[in-house]
């Protein structure tokens, strides 16, 4: 497999290298749904023409990124696109590696399922072959470097793509099983947008479902690996902010991130939910709704944790989507990302209910963003409320997505516990209703 992922990889490197040269590249870094005041490129030359200057880069409202993000850049900003494709490169192996990792361990539990006898008669059709398998973690790889979302944010020079790499390296890591790494990258993640710190409970529940511990609050086994797991994540944690400090020499950087991602005051439309209702609303609600809205990110965790609690693999899946869906400022890199896991669900395309639906949704929204954008901002025939509109509706298809294959992959798993064909007490056929 060595041959093909080498290959994608020179493919991908070549479509982003032709796409810097042309004259598309500055269109697509000025695209709201490609940047946002986050991650846009600009913001950073900014926050580095500052920083050269002997000023710090958070005096002013336009730098938002982490200080060891702009001092990566202060070092490498000549090689800008180079860094970004690397970046692009580094997740897609990664992804590949861990998919690979997860369909290994997959197989291993079914065999020994079987071996158990533990599959009613009927439900062998829904186990996954090596064959079927074989190819799914190239096809992950594909789907994230050729992917048109991961595909502009590279070339528009998103930092999105290293928030990316991290997380795919630490997915990586997680699998593999090193708890010191994984627990280190996920404090990075942590460090660079505050949301993925919803990714420690699956992370947790892999670790203590591949070491053979319960998941039993009354168990000390427990309670001592969780807590070691919580001091390596919080103690990186603590070490990487330290350093911030130690590099800028100051704490204005935690207002400036963090803060930012939190109130919400730059209104810049994007592919998210903030923007517009947040420009509509009265001054005095503001804070109550901005918790309301900020705590969707966080509420689904630990429903999720308790259902998937013997999935982490598909939980950290879910996590990530509802991340790029709820998160205040979202960008199709952010999409891009959860999107590449597909492949790896495809054993579940059987329980989809609604995917052609949700496909041309997606599609549709897709090319709708730039065409409503230039109505409402360029030709003046048309408003925000244009725009808004379709935003909701990405999201709605994105939700949408989401909930179909979480109800895929617990309709399989029930199958694999109580047959295929499913009989009421009478003998007749039953229905299965998911509540």
């Amino acid at each position: 497999m060595a041959a093909p992922l080498t290959l994608l990889l020179i493919v991908a490197v070549t479509i982003r290298a032709v796409l810097f040269r042309s004259s598309l590249a500055e269109l697509i870094s000025e695209r709201v749904e490609v940047v946002s005041p986050l991650n846009a490129w600009k913001r950073v030359v900014e926050g580095l023409a500052l920083l050269d200057l002997g000023v710090s880069p958070y005096s002013g409202d336009v730098f938002h990124e982490t200080p060891l993000m702009i001092y990566l850049f202060h070092f490498t900003v000549d090689y800008a696109e180079i860094v970004f494709m690397i970046a692009d490169g580094i997740t897609a192996v990664a992804l590949y590696l861990s998919i690979q990792t997860y369909n290994k361990n997959v197989f291993r539990k079914q065999k020994y399922a079987l071996e158990s006898d533990r599959y009613p008669a009927d439900c062998l059709e829904l186990l996954r072959s090596p064959k079927e398998m074989f190819y799914i973690p190239l096809k992950v790889a594909m789907f994230y470097l050729l992917n048109p979302f991961t595909i502009l944010s590279c070339v528009a020079k998103s930092t999105c793509g290293l928030n990316n790499a991290i997380i795919a390296l630490f997915i990586f890591c997680t699998l593999k099983g090193s708890a010191l790494l994984s627990g280190i990258l996920l404090a990075l993640a942590t460090y660079q947008s505050i949301y993925p710190l919803t990714l420690f409970a699956p992370a947790l529940l892999f670790f203590l479902q591949r070491l053979y511990i319960p998941v039993n609050l009354r168990r000390s086994s427990f309670w001592f690996f969780t807590l070691q797991y919580a001091f390596i994540y919080v103690g990186s944690l603590v070490v990487i902010t330290g350093l911030s400090f130690f590099l800028l020499g100051s704490w204005d950087f935690i207002p400036s991130v963090y803060g930012f991602i939190f109130s919400v005051p730059d209104l810049t439309p994007n592919i998210g939910l903030f923007w517009y209702f947040f420009a509509e609303m009265f001054e005095h609600f503001r804070l109550f709704f901005i918790c309301v809205f900020q705590i969707n990110v966080f509420f689904y965790t630990i429903p999720l944790s308790i259902k998937l609690k013997e999935h982490p693999v598909f939980l950290i899946f879910m996590q990530i989507a509802i991340i790029s869906i709820f998160k205040s400022y979202p960008t199709v890199g952010d999409v891009a990302l959860y999107m590449a896991f597909l492949p790896a669900w495809s054993h579940l395309y059987r329980f989809l209910r609604n995917i052609f639906l949700v496909s041309c949704v997606l599609l549709a929204c897709s090319a709708l963003f730039p065409v409503l954008w230039h109505l409402w901002i360029y030709a003046g025939s048309a408003n925000s409320n244009f725009y808004y509109a379709i935003t909701l509706l990405f999201n709605f298809g994105q939700i949408l997505l989401v909930s179909d294959y979480f109800y895929a992959y617990l309709r399989r798993e029930h199958h694999l516990i109580h047959g295929l064909y499913l009989k009421k007490k009478d003998g007749t056929e039953a229905t299965l209703v998911l509540k």
